[in-house]
C-alpha cells in the first residue's frame, strides 16, 4: 500500500472465436481495464448487439420470473467453467419456456380469481338484496310492483337493476343517477363488510351492494349507461326469494367448485416456482457474466485483413502472466491455429491508480479515495491512516469504558463477518458499519489505551497501583469539604503514578485545570508531529518522480519553517515539565514563575521582551532571546524561498532548453498543468506559498480539536454518573433498588446513544477531517483516476445494489 501498482498499457489481437472464453477468465480475474477502441460507433451498430439484445432479453424474463418468487431465491452456485455456446443456446430456450408456462399459470389463475370474485359478489348480492324485497311495512308496495313488472312484464310499472360498486364512489353514483332520472329512482345500498381481494394486484377492495328501482326503458339505458361510467358491475338478480334461493344454492356450489381449481392451480404455480427457484440465482449470473462479455467485446475494434479483435488495456505489471494465461486458454478451448498476442504500448498517458487491498486494509483506503484518488504512484496516505487515525480517534474519545464497547461491537462484526457478508441488505447505516467493522476495532482498541492513560472508566479513576498522592487533611476537613486541591508541594509523595493519570485527581478541586493544560500541550505536540511527517513524506514523492531539486526548493523551507517556530514551541513544553517544580531549591524555578509558554511564543512572534519580577527570570535558559530572533530569521527567510525557488528554477531550466521564447514551458511543468509564462507561474507558486505559511497557524490550532472533545467527552460522561446514576446509590433499600435498576437503564441508553454513537461519530469526522486537511494537504496531490478492472464480481455486486443503476460492464462508473 506505500505506493500504487505499476500499470502497463497492453495491446491484445485475440482471435474471434477465441474472445470468449479468454473473457471469461479475464472477467473472473479482475485484472483488465479495456479501453473503448469505437467511441464514436454507435451501440447499435458495434459487432455483438445482438448477443447483449439476446442476453438483456433473457435478464429481463429472469428479472420476472424472480419477481413472481413467493421468497428469495437462494444464492447462485459456483460456476465451475464457461458455457459453451450451445449450452447458452439451451439455458435461453429454457428460460423462453419457463417465462412463456409462468404467463400462461398467472394468466389462468387471474381469470379464474376474477370468475371467483365475480360468484363471491354476486352472492353476497343476493344475500343483501333479499332484505330489499321483504314483503312488509313500507317495502310491501315496491316489492308487489317489483313482482308484477318481473312475471307479467306490464308496462308502466317497477324495474330494477342490481350490482356492486366500489364504496368511494358511492355518494357519486347515487347523485348522477337522481340527476340523470331527475329524482323519479329509488336507491338502496348495502356495503360489504369483509374486503374483497382484486384478482391481479391481490389489494384490498373495498365495495358496496346497490339496486337501483325505476320506471321505463329511456332511465332503465340511462342507469345503465351511469353503471357503466362508475365502473359498477350489474349482476342478474331474481326478484322472488324463492329463485334467489334457487341461484344462491346453485352459486354455492360454484363456489365449492371454483375454490378446488384455485387450490389445485395455486399448488402447481407453486411447485413450477419452488423447481425454478433453485436454479434461477445461477443463470443470473451467467447471464450477467455473458452480456458482460460481449458488452466488453463491443470495446474492441475489428482488424478486417487479419481477421481479429484489438483491444487495449490497463494491467498491473503484477498481474501480466495471468492476461497471458487467458489469452493462451482462450486458444486451446477454440482449437485456433493462430495463437492470441499481446503486445505493450509505450504511452505519456498517465495510468489508472490501483492500490491493492484486502477486508483490512480496503476499509483505511476507501477513506482516501473518497478524498481523492491518488496520482499515480503517488505515496498512499492509507498506510499511516491505518494507525494515525484510529490514534487520533482515541484521543478525543479516550474512555476505557466506551472503548470496551465499541471494541465488543467491532470484533462481533469482524468474527460473524462470513455470515453477514451473505445475508445483503439496503440498510445503508447497516452497510456503513460493516464496511468500517476494521476500523471501528481499531478506533475501539486504541480508545481503551487512552483513556488507560487518561484514567478514565465511565468518567471514574482505576486505582491499579496505588496514588502517589498522599492525604494531608484530618478527619473534620474531609467531613466538611467536597472538593480538594492537589498540592504538590505538600502532597506529593515524589514517586510518578507508573502509567496515565494518578486516580486521586478524580477528586481533586483543580482537576480540570490540570488536565485542560496537559491536553492542550499534548494535542499541539500531536498535531506538530503529524504535520512534519506529512511535509516529510513528500520528500519520497520528488525521490521517486526523480525531482531533487524540489527537496531544496520546497521540502527544506517548509520543514524549517514548520519546525523552528512550531516543534520549538513543543521543546518549550518539554522544558516547562522538565525545569520547574513545586519543590525546586531555586525560587525562580517554582511554579509560580512557570511561564506561559502561549505568551513566549507571540513575543517571540512579535520580538517583544519578557516584564517578569524577580525572583523569577525572564527567559527560560541562557541566549533563549537570541535563538528564537534567530528561527524567526530562518523561518521567514524559508518564505521567499518557497515563493520563487521553484518558478525561479523552471525558468532557467526552460531558457537552457530554448523552449521558453516560443511560450513552451519545460516538461516538469507542462506536466503540472500550471499553464504558460513566468507570471502565471508565479501567481499558482504564491497561492501554494500563502496557504502552507498560513495553514501551518491554522492547522496547529486545528488539533486543539483534539483537546476540546477529550474534554466535552469526559464532562458529558460525568454529568450522566452525577446527575443521573449517583441519584440511585443511596440507602440499600428494596424500593431504591427498583428506581436504581430503572435509572441504569436510562443511563446504559444515553451513555450507548450519545456518549459511543453521538460522540464517536463526532470525532470520526473530526479525526477524517485532521487527515483529509492537516495531514495530506502538506504531500498528496490526489489527481488520479481510481482503476476499475473488467470483474464480474464487480459486477454482479453492483447489479444487486441497485438493478435501476447499471453499471458498466467493464467495472467503471454507470452507463
Amino acid at each position: 500500500m506505500f505506493r500504487s501498482e505499476e500499470m502497463v498499457l497492453c495491446q491484445l489481437f485475440v482471435q474471434p472465436e477465441a474472445a470468449y472464453v479468454s473473457m471469461y477468465e479475464l472477467g473472473e480475474a479482475g485484472i483488465a481495464q479495456f479501453r473503448d477502441l469505437n467511441p464514436h460507433v454507435n451501440d447499435f451498430q458495434r459487432r455483438y448487439v445482438t448477443e447483449v439484445r439476446r442476453c438483456s432479453e433473457m435478464e429481463r424474463k429472469l428479472r420476472y420470473v424472480t419477481g413472481e418468487l413467493p421468497e428469495p431465491p437462494p444464492p447462485p452456485k459456483p460456476s465451475p467453467r464457461v458455457l459453451t455456446p450451445r449450452e447458452i443456446n439451451i439455458l435461453e430456450e429454457r428460460i423462453d419456456y419457463i417465462e412463456s408456462e409462468i404467463q400462461e399459470i398467472t394468466k389462468n389463475a387471474q381469470n379464474l380469481k376474477t370468475d371467483y370474485l365475480a360468484l363471491i359478489e354476486l352472492k353476497i348480492l343476493i344475500e343483501k338484496t333479499q332484505t330489499f324485497f321483504q314483503d312488509h311495512s313500507a317495502h310491501r308496495k315496491i316489492s308487489a310492483s317489483v313482482q308484477i313488472y318481473n312475471n307479467e312484464g306490464a308496462i308502466g310499472h317497477l324495474g330494477f337493476i342490481a350490482g356492486v360498486v366500489a364504496t368511494p364512489r358511492v355518494p357519486s353514483f347515487e347523485r348522477m343517477l337522481w340527476r340523470i332520472s331527475h329524482g323519479n329512482i329509488f336507491f338502496k345500498q348495502a356495503q360489504i363488510e369483509e374486503p374483497l381481494k382484486d384478482p391481479v394486484t391481490g389489494h384490498e377492495l373495498q365495495k358496496t351492494v346497490f339496486v337501483v328501482f325505476f320506471h321505463g326503458e329511456q332511465i332503465k339505458l340511462r342507469v345503465k349507461k351511469v353503471c357503466h361510467g362508475f365502473q359498477a358491475t350489474p349482476y342478474p338478480c331474481p326478484a322472488t326469494y324463492k329463485e334467489q334461493q334457487e341461484m344462491l344454492a346453485g352459486i354455492e356450489t360454484r363456489i365449492k367448485d371454483l375454490e378446488m381449481v384455485l387450490e389445485q392451480t395455486e399448488n402447481h404455480r407453486r411447485l413450477v416456482l419452488t423447481n425454478i427457484a433453485r436454479d434461477i440465482s445461477t443463470w443470473m449470473v451467467v447471464v450477467r457474466k455473458e452480456k458482460a462479455i460481449y458488452h466488453t467485446l463491443n470495446m474492441f475494434s475489428m482488424d478486417i485483413v487479419k481477421k481479429c479483435l484489438i483491444a487495449e488495456c490497463w494491467v498491473p505489471r503484477q498481474d501480466l502472466h495471468i492476461l497471458q494465461t487467458a489469452l493462451d486458454n482462450g486458444v486451446k478451448a477454440s482449437g485456433s491455429p493462430i495463437p492470441s498476442f499481446l503486445h505493450y504500448v509505450p504511452t505519456r498517458e498517465t495510468p489508472p491508480t490501483f492500490n491493492r487491498t484486502n477486508k483490512f486494509t480496503q476499509g483505511f483506503q476507501t477513506l482516501i479515495d473518497s478524498y481523492g484518488i491518488a496520482s499515480y504512484r503517488e505515496v498512499n496516505p492509507a498506510l499511516y491512516t491505518i494507525i494515525t487515525f484510529p490514534f487520533l480517534f482515541a484521543v478525543m474519545f479516550g474512555d476505557m469504558g466506551h472503548g470496551i464497547i465499541m471494541t465488543a461491537f467491532a470484533a462481533i462484526l469482524v468474527i460473524f463477518e462470513k455470515k453477514f457478508s451473505k445475508n445483503k441488505t439496503d440498510n445503508e447505516i447497516w452497510n456503513i458499519f460493516f464496511g468500517g467493522r476494521y476500523i471501528i476495532l481499531l478506533m475501539g482498541i486504541f480508545s481503551i489505551y487512552t483513556g488507560l492513560i487518561y484514567n478514565d472508566m465511565f468518567s471514574k479513576s482505576l486505582n491499579i497501583f496505588g496514588s502517589s498522592w498522599r492525604n494531608v487533611y484530618d478527619l473534620h476537613t474531609l467531613n466538611s469539604t467536597s472538593n480538594f486541591d492537589l498540592d504538590p508541594k505538600v502532597a506529593y509523595t515524589g514517586t510518578p503514578y507508573p502509567m496515565g493519570l494518578d486516580p486521586a485527581w478524580q477528586f481533586a478541586g483543580n482537576n480540570i485545570i490540570f488536565l485542560n493544560s496537559f491536553k492542550m500541550k499534548l494535542s499541539i505536540i500531536f498535531g506538530v508531529l503529524h504535520m512534519a511527517f506529512g511535509v516529510t513524506l513528500s520528500v519520497v514523492n520528488f525521490n521517486f518522480f526523480r525531482r531533487p531539486e524540489m527537496i531544496l526548493l520546497q521540502y527544506i523551507p517548509q520543514v524549517l519553517f514548520l519546525l523552528l517556530l512550531f516543534w520549538y514551541l513543543c521543546i518549550l513544553m518539554f522544558m516547562k515539565w522538565v525545569m520547574y517544580s513545586a519543590n525546586a531549591t531555586d525560587s525562580a524555578l517554582g511554579t509560580s514563575c512557570a511561564p506561559s509558554v502561549l505568551i513566549i511564543f507571540i513575543n517571540m512572534m512579535l520580538l517583544k521582551g519578557s516584564n517578569i519580577k524577580e525572583p523569577c527570570k525572564a527567559y527560560m535558559y541562557d541566549g533563549q532571546e537570541t535563538i528564537q530572533n534567530f528561527f524567526l530569521a530562518i523561518a521567514f527567510l524559508c518564505i521567499p524561498v518557497m515563493l520563487f525557488g521553484k518558478p525561479v528554477y523552471q525558468l532557467m531550466v526552460a531558457r537552457k532548453n530554448k523552449r521558453y521564447q516560443q511560450g513552451v514551458e519545460s516538461g516538469e511543468a507542462a506536466e503540472e498543468g500550471h499553464g504558460d509564462g513566468f507570471g502565471e507561474l508565479m501567481i499558482v507558486q504564491g497561492i501554494h506559498t500563502i496557504e502552507y505559511v498560513l495553514g501551518c497557524v491554522s492547522h496547529t490550532a486545528s488539533y486543539l480539536r483534539l483537546w476540546a472533545l477529550s474534554l466535552a467527552h469526559a464532562q458529558l460522561s460525568a454529568v450522566l454518573w452525577q446527575r443521573l446514576l449517583k441519584m440511585g446509590l443511596g440507602a440499600g433499600s428494596y424500593t431504591n433498588a427498583i428506581v436504581l435498576y430503572v435509572i441504569f437503564a436510562v443511563w446504559a441508553f444515553f451513555t450507548l446513544a450519545i456518549l459511543v454513537l453521538m460522540e464517536g461519530l463526532s470525532a470520526f469526522l473530526h479525526t477524517l477531517r485532521l487527515h483529509w486537511v492537516e495531514f495530506m494537504s502538506k504531500f498528496y496531490d490526489g489527481q488520479g483516476y481510481a482503476f476499475f478492472p473488467f470483474s464480474f464480481s464487480a459486477i454482479l455486486e453492483n447489479d444487486d445494489e441497485d438493478v435501476k443503476d447499471k453499471p458498466n460492464p467493464n467495472g467503471g462508473p454507470p452507463e
